[in-house]
């Protein structure tokens, strides 16, 4: 408790009123001289988004942050709140956070008139310094600005000139706040229009009565580029009076997409303990998440979230749990296999183009698994397709082929034991040994002899079938042949 409760303690104290956009600056230069993290979460933007945000921030600007989804937009917004000062003083009762050195509003300057040097002084923490509104089509002027209360006007019979009957908006109510409009294209033009002299001059027009209030706020907006033709734009005025415009992007390292993903996932405590997801899996569904991006059926201009990886990772999770409850299992390690149950995940985090949607969000999710296994494959195993055939060089998966080739099938089930699973595995003749021969961990065995099969399968050397319960490999051949005697008969 902060023992200043009165404006006359707190002018004996030496207080000096400071904007809100000089206490952001000051307090980042101390970070910056001191080197600490500023946005602490924030990964894959230390050299481009980060130094952009405090650059507008010691220049005092507004912002607005404009990327696809997915990108942490609004996450960096609220870890600006970390920059203010952890209380400043606020004049009791007031609606619009009144500095009791600096009165605002009608409230507080009456009171201070009233009571002087005794007049109550609250402390508001920086926490309650953040105001946050979505920006959706139904947003008025009255939501943002505020509006003439008749009601009031009535009880106390007053004009509706008079300050008293105004009742506030959000924005006079972030005096002294970091005031953030998500998703600003999807904001009316008109209701744009009445940010206009807030931004620039700081005077608010209600109903024709005009209200000379020198707001103090840190506005950011956040925009995604995709919004100004689907939805909306932002006006060019306003977009003029907003000095920074900052570009943010998706990770550029699969390294760096993987850290967010473990942090921003939040599987349930029991699964973590109770089951293991392979370095090499993680690495598989950022693998999923880049392709999508790359993928010329998926809307680019959409984007591809990293919520796509990190749902996708917590259904890994639920996928194998559920598993390993129904073999009445105590721990398990994720597979490919399990990789089933994330689909739900990426198709619901994608936007089809046309050729997409003629496909299928299931035939895509699964083209973009393939494209995803395709590549992984060829980090960790020689490709297929530039194995010289020459007498002193054995081809690495020729047992494996020969394998299938002597007519033998090999059915993985989804919801298999661990030791079925493994089981099935060790049919393949020569699978186990390229997998220990490609030195991976001895525990995740299992996993990369799965990663070898339909990595085969993506090159067409075995055949991958999908079906409701279960992944089959087979010969191409022999299905070939089967199909011909089939049609022969």
């Amino acid at each position: 408790m902060n023992p200043i409760q009165t404006l006359g303690a707190l002018r004996a104290s030496g207080y000096q009123p400071k904007s809100i956009k000089d206490e952001l600056r000051n307090n980042l230069i101390i970070k910056i001289k001191r080197k600490e993290t500023i946005f602490k979460g924030i990964l894959g933007f230390e050299n481009t988004v980060i130094p952009d945000m405090e650059r507008a921030v010691l220049s005092r600007h507004s912002i607005l942050l404009l990327g696809l989804r997915g990108q942490a937009k609004t996450k960096m917004a609220r870890l600006m709140v970390t920059l203010l000062d952890e209380y400043i003083p606020v004049v009791a009762g007031s609606e619009v956070n009144d500095d009791p050195l600096q009165p605002l509003s009608r409230f507080a300057k009456d009171l201070i008139a009233e009571k002087g040097d005794d007049t109550p002084v609250t402390w508001l923490h920086r926490s309650e310094r953040y105001i946050e509104k979505l920006a959706t089509p139904d947003v008025s002027v009255a939501d943002l600005i505020g509006d003439v209360d008749p009601i009031m006007a009535a009880n106390l019979k007053l004009p509706y000139s008079d300050e008293r009957v105004i009742h506030f908006g959000l924005v006079p109510r972030s005096h002294r706040c970091i005031f953030v409009i998500n998703e600003l294209p999807d904001l009316q033009a008109r209701i744009q229009v009445s940010l206009f002299n807030i931004l620039q001059e700081g005077d608010i027009q209600i109903r024709g009565f005009k209200l000379r209030l020198p707001l103090d706020i840190q506005f950011v907006f956040t925009a995604n580029p995709e919004d100004y033709t689907n939805r909306g734009s932002i006006i060019t005025p306003l977009k003029d009076r907003i000095q920074s415009q900052i570009l943010t992007h998706y990770p550029e390292d699969p390294t760096i997409a993987m850290q967010i993903t473990e942090q921003e996932a939040k599987p349930a405590l029991n699964q973590k303990k109770a089951i293991k997801v392979p370095e090499m899996l993680r690495e598989l569904l950022e693998a999923i998440a880049f392709a999508a991006r790359e993928s010329d059926l998926v809307d680019s201009k959409s984007g591809v979230s990293a919520r796509l990886s990190i749902t996708a990772l917590e259904n890994l999770y639920s996928t194998a749990e559920r598993r390993m409850l129904l073999n009445g299992e105590k721990s398990t390690m994720a597979r490919l296999s399990d990789f089933w149950g994330i689909v739900p995940a990426i198709t619901g985090k994608i936007e089809l183009v046309y050729e997409g949607e003629q496909e299928g969000p299931y035939n895509v999710a699964m083209q973009l698994f393939g494209l995803a296994v395709k590549a992984l494959f060829l980090e960790y195993f020689p490709h297929p397709e530039d194995i010289p055939v020459k007498r002193d060089e054995k081809d690495p998966y020729g047992t494996i082929r020969a394998w299938f080739s002597g007519n033998n099938m090999l059915e993985l089930m989804n919801d298999a034991n661990d030791k079925s699973f493994k089981k099935e595995l060790e049919k393949v003749a020569g699978l186990r040994r390229l997998a220990e021969i490609s030195e991976v961990p001895e525990k995740e065995t299992s996993v990369f002899m799965e990663l070898i099969l339909h990595g085969l399968a993506e090159f067409n050397i075995i055949q991958k079938d999908v079906l409701d319960m279960s992944f089959s490999f087979t010969d191409p051949l022999s299905d070939m042949l089967e199909d011909f005697d089939e049609r022969n008969n």
